[in-house]
């Protein structure tokens, strides 16, 4: 692996590094699918090019393909502990959303922004400041938001 920021699964078994100097910035999604993927009350990941992602490690691949048939999301997990480490998607093409808590530095991580507001459960507070959408935020705005 190259040098940069790294994370993986809690066995171990897969691992990442992305090639970047500072840690990314993270967004929370509190979708439906992003509450049942966690087990929480939202999920908190990053975006990057998906060829600043290298993996060491087989991954399990999990697909799911949207119920109109029009995007599918392929999930990739440890195949011992169950981590889910990162995905991409057909409709973002070269990027990778990674899961930020796998990331070893995850606690040194800020969110940035969130989406799927509409979904969130009582007693989370987003502050003012944040960028915020009720749903899946416009590509320009949601990018603006990442890259700060």
């Amino acid at each position: 692996m190259t040098d940069g920021i790294e994370g993986g699964c809690r066995c171990g078994r897969v691992r990442y590094r992305i090639a970047q100097a500072a840690l990314p910035r993270a967004y929370a999604c509190h979708c439906r699918d992003c509450q049942t993927w966690s087990g929480s009350a939202f999920s908190m990941q990053f975006i990057l090019p998906e060829d600043q992602l290298e993996v060491a490690g087989e991954p399990a691949l999990f697909e799911l393909t949207s119920p109109d048939g029009t995007r599918t999301s392929r999930q990739r997990a440890c195949p011992v502990c169950f981590t889910r480490v990162y995905n991409t998607n057909t409709r973002r093409p070269g990027l990778a959303v990674v899961r930020a808590g796998t990331l070893d530095r995850s606690d040194e991580l800020a969110i940035v922004a969130h989406i799927w507001t509409k979904r969130k459960l009582a007693g989370i507070a987003i502050p003012a400041a944040l960028p915020a959408w009720e749903e899946g935020a416009p590509p320009a705005e949601f990018a603006a938001a990442l890259t700060g």
